[in-house]
């Protein structure tokens, strides 16, 4: 479901060529997996370039001093093959049909590319990184790995790192962005309405999670942009539990984490919840000093401030409550095309979109307390794109009231 303009893709990879500075560029869409038991999504890299979304095996080539324009972004796809199509699904030849669905000029058949990537690394003898750099005990990047086989071949040329290219204009949303992620937000507030309706003493973790899960795909969203969590009793203070197999019990805490998706873009959103409908005494003041420490760092989130100011906000509200070492991961992260979507370096910018989410654990108690906003910075400060969804104890307990 296309919600980005073409025009848009096309201004990312015009401003991506200008900011390689005559290197030449690779992002590759990935590979599907054989067995097609996964649903195949490209690389967030290459979808945010083209839209491009049913291509695997599809990369990328950026040129930006290629004499020809057209030639300045090239797409290269693989080729046709109707017997495996028949099994997987058709695709169209190139044409000029296939240039105006995607909006580039030059589209060509992936057995071209070599004869290409060898006449523009021999121009520029520049070649840069985009991908994200990879640990020294995992695979290298896709595109370091054929850039290296490259200059290999070609006397003078030398592997730029540029990785962090991607990361800045990823981190800065436009509008259209910021609508999809708006709209994934709505659907994951009608989830979260249908959740605090239907939950009580008996039902499984699994109830509640099918019960969200389904009024986000009646509403508009294909799925969920990460594996919902709801966790009760002690499941809520282990941070990534998914079992979700244990009945909710009276008088326990409920800790789900989840978001829909909607056009390539996520949600991500926590509350937590009283399976009884109330919170004990004990509940509301921990509860209480969590949503404190997520007002204190979302009153934080500008243009300029950086993850860790927004995250001592949120950490001295706690630790003066006396709960520092309950306080066991970070503030939050950037949200986007992915969950844990790309980070530059550097303080946050105009258009970023950020999670908040500070949360105090203790399994001695059976407490596990998240709460988590979607914040948007703006040129004046912040939005909170989750607003409509409740947070305060009494709220919750309002809503869940017979």
């Amino acid at each position: 479901m296309a919600a980005v303009p073409l025009a848009e893709f096309a201004k990312r990879r015009s401003q991506l060529l200008k900011a390689l500075g005559g290197a030449v560029g690779l992002v590759l869409a990935g590979e599907q997996d054989a067995s097609l038991h996964s649903p195949w999504r490209p690389h967030p890299h290459f979808e945010y370039l083209t839209g491009v979304t049913r291509e695997p095996g599809a990369l990328l080539l950026l040129d930006p001093a290629n004499p020809i324009a057209a030639r300045r972004a090239q797409l290269f796809l693989r080729p046709l093959n109707p017997e495996v199509e028949k099994w997987d699904g058709f695709r169209s030849p190139v044409s000029r049909a296939l240039r105006t669905l995607y909006g580039i000029e030059t589209i060509q058949r992936i057995g071209a590319f070599p004869r290409f990537l060898l006449e523009s690394a021999r121009r520029s003898k520049s070649l840069a990184c985009l991908h994200p750099l990879a640990a020294h005990n995992a695979p290298a990047s896709p595109d370091l790995v054929l850039l290296r086989e490259s200059a290999a071949r070609i006397p003078g040329c030398k592997i730029v790192d540029h990785s962090d290219l991607l990361a800045i204009m990823r981190s800065r949303k436009s509008a259209a962005e910021v609508a999809c992620i708006q709209r994934a937000v709505d659907i994951t507030a009608l989830g979260f309405a249908q959740a605090m309706k239907s939950l009580r003493p008996g039902i499984s973790e699994f109830d509640l999670q099918e019960s969200m899960e389904h009024a986000y795909k009646t509403n508009g969203a294909r799925g969920t942009a990460y594996r919902t969590i709801a966790g009760g009793g002690f499941n809520s203070t282990v941070l990534h539990y998914h079992d979700n197999d244990q009945l909710l019990q009276k008088g326990d805490l409920v800790c789900v984490d989840s978001g829909a998706e909607f056009a390539g873009y996520a949600a991500d959103i926590t509350r937590t919840l009283p399976v009884s409908g109330k919170f004990t005494i004990r509940q509301r003041e921990v509860y209480n000093i969590v949503l404190a420490a997520l007002t204190a760092a979302t009153k934080q989130v500008r243009a300029g401030a950086t993850i860790a100011s927004i995250d001592a906000a949120a950490r001295s509200v706690i630790s003066k409550a006396g709960f520092a070492d309950a306080f066991i991961h970070g503030i939050g992260h950037h949200l986007g095309m992915e969950v844990h979507d790309a980070t530059p370096d550097g303080p946050l910018r105009v258009g970023a979109v950020i999670t908040i989410e500070p949360g105090i654990y203790l399994p001695d108690e059976k407490i596990g307390i998240r709460i988590e906003d979607d914040v948007l910075v703006t040129k004046s400060g912040n939005r909170v794109l989750s607003r409509a969804i409740p947070r305060t104890a009494s709220d919750i307990e309002r809503l869940m009231r017979p």
